[in-house]
């Protein structure tokens, strides 16, 4: 097995483009995709196969961190770790990426050193003996729900899950402190501005939403938090155009007047 270089810091969790081709026959009843159609997409680890035997993340606590990024690029020889990598539940790795072909070179890898207890532990360790590794890269299933798996030359395993980005109705989007904004599926949209809390109408077509009038509670805040509120009240006001990448929102209602908002 490869040295794995160990580092106490490393990087968070980052979101990327996987840049992979996939090659080979296809057996019959398999879906494999192209790869290189991947952007913006977050992996979430869920097993390791290591000599035959299955280590699989743990359901609860762990799943919730676990996030994967590829993010491909020339390896700086005078640093340890890259943009690529994430957490696998406990500890935060980065990596080096080199992507060639339907190969999946890794390299230069840190992670930082916090002890992780039983089963997630164990399963990190597994990880990191894998992913360390020149990998053979295979993607299939449907866009949504893809499956990628990396093989190593000693035929182990990662077997990892795409990260389906959120709804854009149903979802609560945070808008910053106290902040945030829920479009239903009924065309309304409910939230708060930091203090005042607000409801109206909002309908969302072609990359458009469209909010009506929004009725708000007249509670006084301090002056800093007001001011605040009648911008995000401008913003969300009349036409405005959205991009959706996975679990950011950008509301814009046009030159210099933005506001980001995060899934919750």
């Amino acid at each position: 097995m490869k040295r794995t270089t160990y580092a106490k810091y490393a990087a968070a969790a980052l979101a990327g483009t996987t840049v992979l081709a996939a090659c080979g026959t296809e057996p019959a009843g398999t879906r494999t995709q192209d790869v290189s159609a991947i952007a913006d997409t977050a992996w979430v680890p869920r097993k390791v196969t290591v000599d035959g035997k299955d280590y699989v993340l743990p359901m609860k606590g762990a799943l919730k961190k676990a996030r994967i990024a590829f993010m491909p690029g020339a390896a700086d020889s005078d640093t340890d770790g890259g943009d690529s990598g994430g957490s696998v539940g406990c500890n935060s790795i980065g990596a080096d990426v080199d992507i060639r072909g339907d190969t999946v070179k890794v390299s230069d890898l840190i992670m930082t050193l916090m002890g992780c207890p039983g089963a997630v532990g164990e399963f990190e360790e597994k990880f990191v003996g894998v992913f360390d590794n020149d990998l053979k890269a295979e993607l299939s299933g449907r866009p949504g729900a893809r499956t990628l798996t990396l093989t190593s030359p000693q035929d182990d395993t990662i077997t990892l899950r795409e990260e389906k980005p959120p709804a854009l109705k149903g979802t609560r989007w945070a808008l910053g402190e106290n902040a945030y904004l829920t479009l239903t599926k009924n065309n309304t949209v409910t939230g708060s501005l930091g203090c005042n809390n607000f409801h109206g109408k909002a309908t969302v077509k072609d990359g458009t939403i469209e909010f009506g009038p929004l009725a708000t509670t007249r509670m006084m805040c301090s002056g800093p938090v007001m001011k605040t509120e009648r911008e995000l009240a401008g913003i969300l006001a009349g036409k405005v155009s959205y991009q959706q990448e996975h679990d950011s929102l950008k509301i814009i209602k046009g030159p210099g007047e933005s506001v980001v908002a995060r899934a919750e």
